[in-house]
C-alpha cells in the first residue's frame, strides 16, 4: 500500500501524477489539466475550475487504494 499521508492540496498536479500514475484518470474525470497545467496545485487548479478539492482528494485517494 501507498503512503497517502503526503497527498495534500499543496502538491502540484505533476507531482501525485508522478508518485501516482493511477491518478491520471481522476484528474481526467475531474477535468483537470495533467500536462501543461500541470505545475499547480490542487488547490489552486481546483479553485481555478470551481471544483471542490475535497472531492479530488477524496477520489485520489480512492485511486491510490485501489491500485
Amino acid at each position: 500500500m501507498q503512503d497517502l499521508t503526503k497527498l495534500d492540496t499543496t502538491l502540484t498536479i505533476n507531482e501525485i501524477v508522478a508518485r501516482f500514475g493511477e491518478t491520471i484518470p481522476v484528474f481526467n474525470h475531474f477535468g483537470m489539466d495533467t500536462c501543461c497545467g500541470g505545475g499547480v496545485t490542487v488547490l489552486e487548479a481546483a479553485r481555478r475550475d470551481g471544483i471542490e478539492v475535497e472531492a479530488v482528494l477524496a477520489a485520489l485517494h480512492e485511486a491510490i487504494e485501489a491500485a
